[in-house]
């Protein structure tokens, strides 16, 4: 039986947590991407297609070439931070169900061909494992920004070109400079965005 988490880590995962645009000058090891991304696995998707793919950019070299692609201030906050993921989308993804759906014997045929599915499950179940990701880099200590305000085109052809995966968003990580945070923004209050039925 399951039983809620304590008050602490809902603050470090939701309560408190804030999205960073400034960072400390912090590495972030490669043991713990790997151990954020083997938290970020779990998470559940349809059918468990797992599309997401997911590129660590961390060195300059790698850097500069990610840097052209993004707008406005993203550029110098993917500058500063120690890593920016890139969350992507297997268009194939279907290729992989025989693995990952293994009790469902024709899983792949009922999205080989069919490109409106192919899209919507891609683009959905990335986007729910990109939550996943943001949920665990917190969990395990780590501060956090996702972002739009880039050109997909030239992310996917700098990054994925040749590959059957498309960028979804990007999310820099690390150590956040908590004296550069502004005044948190409101949100919705449940009856403004809820109703129960």
């Amino acid at each position: 039986m399951t039983k809620p988490i304590s008050t602490e880590a809902l603050d470090q995962i939701f309560l408190k947590a804030r999205s960073h645009h400034a960072w400390q000058n912090k590495p972030v090891d490669d043991d713990l991407l790997k151990k954020i991304y083997d938290l970020t696995k779990y998470g559940p998707t349809s059918l468990n297609t797992s599309p997401a793919r997911i590129v660590f950019v961390k060195s300059q070299e790698e850097k500069a070439r990610l840097l052209p692609a993004l707008m406005g201030s993203n550029v110098e906050q993917a500058k500063a931070a120690p890593v920016t993921a890139i969350i992507g989308h297997d268009l194939e993804f279907y290729e992989k169900l025989k693995k990952l759906a293994p009790p469902v014997e024709n899983a792949r045929s009922w999205f080989a061909g069919n490109q409106a599915m192919i899209d919507s499950t891609a683009f959905r179940n990335s986007s729910l494992q990109g939550a996943y990701f943001i949920i665990a880099a917190r969990a395990l200590g780590l501060d956090v920004c996702p972002m739009s305000g880039f050109d997909n085109a030239k992310i996917d052809e700098t990054f994925f070109k040749g590959a059957s995966v498309k960028s979804n968003f990007i999310c820099t990580l690390g150590y956040g400079d908590t004296s550069k945070l502004h005044e948190r923004w409101p949100r919705l209050d449940f009856v403004e965005a809820c109703k129960i039925v």
